[in-house]
């Protein structure tokens, strides 16, 4: 993998007004992508492998591949434009054929969810990680307040 890419976990999950705001980073630097409420749900239930009652549309298409052989090689969010992040979900086939491998367009918040499910990769392009403000002290601070909620509070 070459040093254009910087490698990054999914470190946390809001809820917000607007949906759900991921937080994405390593240990130098943390960001937020805003994703729809349903999408923020499903990539937790991924994290957390919880069980389902009936297949999600992100289980079809796992599933889908599955069937197909193809798994998600990794993940890579490349670039931000008019406030929008863009992605690119990398599909692995390997059979008696050879190994195929596919690059797609596709939003971020599928490709996290994708990349959940499969326990694949993500990463984040160099130069858009240097320019992304830093969310780290604040993922800090919501994450002390849930470990001691009555941190702040009056008598």
């Amino acid at each position: 993998m070459s040093k254009d890419v910087v490698p990054v976990q999914i470190r946390g999950i809001l809820p917000a007004n607007s949906g759900c705001a991921i937080f994405i980073g390593n240990d130098d630097k943390v960001f937020v992508i805003q994703v729809e409420h349903n999408l923020g749900a499903v990539i937790g239930m991924f994290l957390r492998d919880t069980p389902k009652e009936r297949p999600l549309t992100h289980d079809l298409v796992v599933n889908i591949f599955k069937g197909f052989g193809v798994n998600v090689e990794r993940v890579i969010i490349n670039s931000l434009k008019n406030s929008t992040y863009f992605a690119r979900l990398i599909l692995k086939q390997e059979n008696e054929l050879g190994t195929k491998l596919v690059e797609l367009d596709a939003r971020p918040s599928d490709c996290l969810a994708l990349a959940a499910a499969h326990q694949s990769p993500v990463y984040v392009a160099a130069e858009l990680f240097e320019k992304v403000e830093d969310m780290t002290e604040y993922l800090d601070r919501l994450n002390e307040e849930s470990q001691n909620p009555d941190a702040g509070a009056e008598e």
